[in-house]
């Protein structure tokens, strides 16, 4: 896990455990089916982020002869057990709580004490959004290409870091959930409509279910071996152009290991070379291009075509 990603895991875990004590507190008080929603939601956020550091943790492991790119796909594992295990049990199992609430409501005890809590949550919720959120525009500024940006979701879609954007869904579902909470606590008890809690309290748990949904989306392509984003493949494809040997570089095919580590499979064309040097040559620039790359292997093709 790179370190400005354990930034976001930290913060967002230290955020969700005083959230998750003070929401279930509150629970306990008021009997809101959207708060206890809430706190289930602060407690899965939290398992959510030891995963991360486990993962992150096995990730960091050494290569060895069964691995011998070492563990770095460890992560994208972890992050698809969040999905399936934490969110989505926790999305269906928050989707419950609210059916059976609407099926017989009952008035909320000290609604004051709740939206206390979901203001201070949305306090700590904001703060530990706005690292990633800040991490996030680092690393777009780093590898967008002059002049453009990625997007939010567009950077999500391309990250390799499961650290980040995990991070970032989860803060961001945790303040939509936090607003339906309130809505709903408030329609209940100053506003007579005792169905709104149950109500926000679906709602949240389908906040849940999608935001599991996305990070199953985000993830699925990483664990089945996917390649760097586009801007670094065309950074890569710079650092060898231009050269005198440049004609006989076929192809570049990269694959993560892990949000720190890639593979890159160089195809060369048969000629003349000193395929020893050249080799060394190759490496040398395609690594000081990106930290990232942990191997470059060399293949060799007979077809004359160009790379593109």
């Amino acid at each position: 896990m790179a370190d400005g990603s354990s930034k976001v895991v930290y913060a967002a875990l230290g955020g969700n455990i005083l959230v998750a004590a003070s929401k279930f507190t509150a629970a306990f008080v008021s009997g809101s089916s959207a708060m206890l929603t809430e706190a289930i939601h602060s407690t899965s956020d939290c398992t959510n982020q030891l995963l991360l550091l486990i993962g992150a943790r096995r990730g960091r492991l050494p290569p060895d002869p069964s691995h011998p790119f070492g563990y770095g796909m460890e992560i994208y594992f972890w992050t698809f057990v969040i999905a399936v295990l934490v969110l989505l049990a926790g999305g269906a199992y928050s989707i419950y709580r609210g059916l059976s609430e609407l099926a017989a409501p009952h008035p909320i005890v000290s609604p004051q004490l709740s939206l206390l809590v979901l203001l201070v949550s949305a306090i700590f919720e904001g703060a530990s959004f706005s690292v990633g959120y800040r991490e996030y525009r680092t690393l777009d500024s780093r590898h967008r290409a002059p002049g453009q940006s990625a997007g939010l979701f567009q950077f999500i879609k391309l990250s390799k870091d499961p650290s980040l954007y995990e991070s970032l869904l989860e803060d961001g579902a945790a303040l939509a959930g936090i607003a339906v909470a309130a809505a709903g606590i408030v329609g209940s008890a100053f506003f007579g409509l005792l169905r709104a809690d149950g109500a926000a309290s679906v709602l949240i748990g389908m906040i849940l279910v999608a935001n599991g949904i996305a990070i199953l989306i985000a993830t699925r392509s990483l664990i089945a071996g996917e390649a760097v984003a586009p801007t670094v493949l065309h950074a890569l494809w710079t650092s060898v152009r231009g050269q005198q040997w440049s004609d006989r570089v076929s192809a570049l095919d990269t694959l993560h290991l892990g949000p720190t580590c890639v593979l890159v499979a160089v195809t060369l064309l048969r000629g003349p070379d000193n395929y020893e040097l050249l080799g060394q040559e190759i490496e040398r620039r395609l690594k000081a291009t990106d930290p990232r790359i942990l191997e470059v292997l060399f293949r060799f093709s007979t077809d004359d075509a160009t790379p593109e």
